[in-house]
Order: structure tokens, then C-alpha cells, then sequence
């Protein structure tokens, strides 16, 4: 995978089906300033995406955040990173499956039927994992694909939106209780901009290559997020249309074939997002079963298709009973503070790799990082401090549950690789 499938894999991770749906919320809270909070969200969070670059200059394996906490604290939080990522993920992903087949059901009847919900969940389930399994190249090709079809009918409801309104000039600056009210939305709008270093041991120089894709991912993704809001403001459909806004959009300036296109948009998008949380995800399972924090077996590769498909099938399986039983839901409060978490987590794990000079990094690490780790630091705790207690509540929970899951599996783990940096202290 090179620099373009980064891209692609962190671009689908950001615009799923939030985007349908972000217009009208953040209309609502920041009314005609909407569009400049997502630029200035993305300058915030630009501080985040920095400390995740810069440690991923150090690193050429697969694990991301997990990988970074594993190295500086050690196996335990390391398995926890990894726990938390994959728990959350899988919620998420869980859940968008029901969001796939309402999509689908409101185009179709006949997907509304509970035992046809429930069988097409389990085909996308099974084709999104054999898709996967079946090597990373084939799978990023129809990522590639899929986001030029989701992609193209939102650009172009923007262009004819500009072309028969005008581009909206008049701007109401919000109170700032009215744009922190909106800063965990955006940071879930955001969420996933890095979501490539999951799989960065199977791209062609990681070290060079992941920052490119992350500052790219987070720039293309804020403009074109902005060029959206814009052109719902300047369209000005239904206030009232909260749950399709940016169909309601299309809908009057391109009547009903425009809201078709969009909900069309819809699915493939959600579609699209699934199949790239399915290649990228299961490495984490790979990457910890590789260093001995999981079973063995979940390390296997096959020799046909190069891909980790032990990893892969224990994905989709554990995705398949939380789809079908509906369990995902109690799982769906951790979706907001475990990604703060980690950032937490990656923010200490650069200092103390500073401080121990791991690869090198006092050298590599210039007087900018005075301001941008303390400022990265702030950003991550007013997150946090927006984050309900429920959610603190059940995240310190499965944090406890993780630690009994990473006794039993050390017992059953084989440490087949350690962790790998360019020089110094591995």
C-alpha cells in the first residue's frame, strides 16, 4: 500500500455517514458560522494529528496507537490501547450495519423485513471479511472506487448549490458556550483521520509516507467539509430535516432525483467506510497476537493472499455477534472518549520516548514541540471534559475488564517479533 491507499484509508474513515447528517446539527448550534468552526476544529486537531505523525516517523509496524503505548508503558497499557481501539471500533462499525440496511430499506421496503435486516447484515458481514482476506490491494482498489461514487454527487450538490443560490458571505459570530457545544461532534466528524497507522506494516515506507497521508487526510477532509456546510446554508432546505438534511438539500435544488442521488451517495458511503474498517482494524489483532499479546494463531498470514486472515475472520466474526444479537448498543458511549483516551496515551508516549531519546527524537524534535504538546494536551482534556460521566464510567470499566483479558492471553501468547525502531532502544 502506498501513499495514495493512506489516503484513501483515512479519508474513508473520516466521511462515513456523519456527513449526511453533520449539516443540520451544526447549523443549528453555530447557525451561519458552522463552516468556519470545521476549519478551525481542523486547525485544533491539526495538534493531535502532529503528535501521531511524529511518532509515526519511529515506527514501521502495524498497531498505531496501540503499538505507541506498548512501546513506552509497556505490554499491559499496550494490550489496553489495543482492547479499547478495536472495542469501539467494533461498536461503531456493529451499529452501521443496521445503518447500511435502513439505507437500504428506505430505497427498497423489502430490506425492512427483521429477517431480511438480519440476513443482509450477515452477507455484508461475510463479504466485507472475504473482500479483506482476499489481499489488501484488491480491497483498496474498490476503496478507491467507492469514495469517487460517494464523493462526486456531494460535490456536486455543492456546485449546483453555489451556482443557483450564491456563496453565503454573511457570518454571526457564535458565544463560545454555543461552539463548545458542538466540539465533541466535530471531534467524531474528525474521528479516524489516522486511521492508516493501524495497517502501516503493510505500506511502502510508513516512516516517510504516514504523515503525508494524515496532514493530507485532515486538509482535504476540513475544506471539503466546509464547502458542504456552505452550500447547505446557501441552499436553505427544511430546518426541520435533521435525520437527511443534505438530501432535503438536493431535493430543492435538483428535485427528487437530486435527494435519490444522495441517499444513493448514502449507502455507498456507509459501504465504503465498513469495507475500510474491516482491511484496517484486524491488524491491530495481527500486530498484538505478532508481539505476544494475543494467541498465536491470530498471528497467521496466508501464504496465498498475504494478508492476516486469522486476524480478519476473528474480526468479522466478533462483528457478526454484536450486529445480530444487538449488544453493540451498550458499547456505543465509549465511541467519544476512548479516541481522546488514546490521544492521551500517544501525547505521553512521545514525551517519554523523548525523554529517552528513542530513535533519536531529541534530535528530531525542534523548539516548535514546546508549544505544540502542551497545546495538544488542552486540546485532548476539553474534549474529555465534555465526555458524560456515563461514558468515563463505562470506559474505566472495560479498562478493568481489559486487564483480566490480558492475563489470560499473555498465558497463551508467543512474542514473535519484538518492536522494531530505526536505531537506539527497541
Amino acid at each position: 500500500m502506498g501513499l495514495t491507499g493512506a489516503i484513501l484509508m483515512n479519508l474513508n474513515a473520516v466521511i462515513g455517514s456523519g456527513i449526511f447528517a453533520l449539516p443540520a446539527l451544526l447549523f443549528a448550534a453555530a447557525g451561519t458560522f458552522s463552516p468556519l468552526a470545521i476549519l478551525t476544529f481542523a486547525v485544533l486537531y491539526a495538534s493531535l494529528m502532529a503528535v501521531v505523525a511524529k511518532l509515526t516517523t519511529v515506527f514501521r509496524q502495524s498497531g498505531g496507537h496501540q503499538l505507541f503505548a506498548e512501546h513506552a508503558f509497556g505490554k499491559a497499557v499496550g494490550f489496553q490501547a489495543g482492547w479499547l481501539s478495536v472495542l469501539a471500533n467494533m461498536a461503531g462499525a456493529s451499529a452501521n450495519f443496521h445503518v447500511l440496511v435502513s439505507y437500504l430499506a428506505a430505497i427498497f421496503p423489502f430490506f425492512a423485513d427483521p429477517l431480511m435486516r438480519l440476513a443482509s447484515i450477515a452477507v455484508l458481514i461475510a463479504t466485507f471479511t472475504a473482500i479483506s482476506m482476499s489481499g489488501t490491494a484488491r480491497a483498496v482498489r474498490l476503496i478507491g472506487i467507492g469514495t469517487v461514487l460517494k464523493l462526486s454527487p456531494l460535490a456536486l450538490l455543492c456546485v449546483v448549490g453555489f451556482a443557483t443560490n450564491g456563496f453565503p458571505t454573511e457570518v454571526e459570530l457564535p458565544r463560545f458556550s454555543e461552539f463548545e457545544s458542538i466540539a465533541l461532534l466535530l471531534a467524531f466528524a474528525f474521528s479516524g483521520a489516522d486511521l492508516a497507522i493501524a495497517a502501516a506494516g503493510e505500506m511502502k515506507n510508513p516512516r516517510r509516507m504516514m504523515r503525508r497521508a494524515i496532514f493530507t487526510t485532515l486538509g482535504g477532509v476540513a475544506v471539503f467539509y466546509a464547502l458542504i456546510q456552505w452550500a447547505y446554508i446557501a441552499i436553505a432546505p427544511d430546518p426541520g430535516e435533521v435525520d437527511a438534511p443534505l438530501a432535503a438539500a438536493a431535493q430543492v435544488v435538483m428535485g427528487d432525483w437530486g435527494a435519490l442521488m444522495i441517499s444513493c451517495a448514502a449507502i455507498i458511503s456507509v459501504t465504503v467506510f465498513q469495507l475500510n474498517v474491516f482491511v484496517a482494524i484486524p491488524r491491530i489483532f495481527y500486530g498484538m497476537a505478532r508481539r505476544g499479546l494475543l494467541p498465536s494463531p491470530i498471528a497467521f498470514v496466508s501464504p496465498r493472499f498475504q494478508t492476516p486472515v486469522a486476524a480478519i475472520g476473528m474480526y468479522g466474526g466478533i462483528i457478526a455477534l454484536l450486529a445480530l444479537s444487538g449488544s453493540f448498543e451498550a458499547l456505543a458511549v465509549l465511541l467519544v472518549s476512548v479516541e481522546q483516551t488514546l490521544f492521551a496515551m500517544s501525547i505521553t508516549a512521545l514525551v517519554v520516548m523523548w525523554q529517552r531519546n528513542d530513535a533519536g527524537l531529541r534530535r528530531a524534535m525542534d523548539a516548535r514541540w514546546l508549544f505544540i504538546l502542551p497545546f495538544a494536551s488542552g486540546v485532548v482534556l476539553w474534549l474529555l471534559s465534555k465526555v458524560s460521566w456515563d461514558a468515563a464510567l463505562s470506559t474505566a470499566l472495560y479498562v478493568g475488564v481489559g486487564f483480566v483479558l490480558y492475563v489470560i492471553s499473555r498465558r497463551s501468547g508467543v512474542e514473535h517479533e519484538g518492536i522494531d525502531l530505526p536505531e537506539a532502544r527497541a
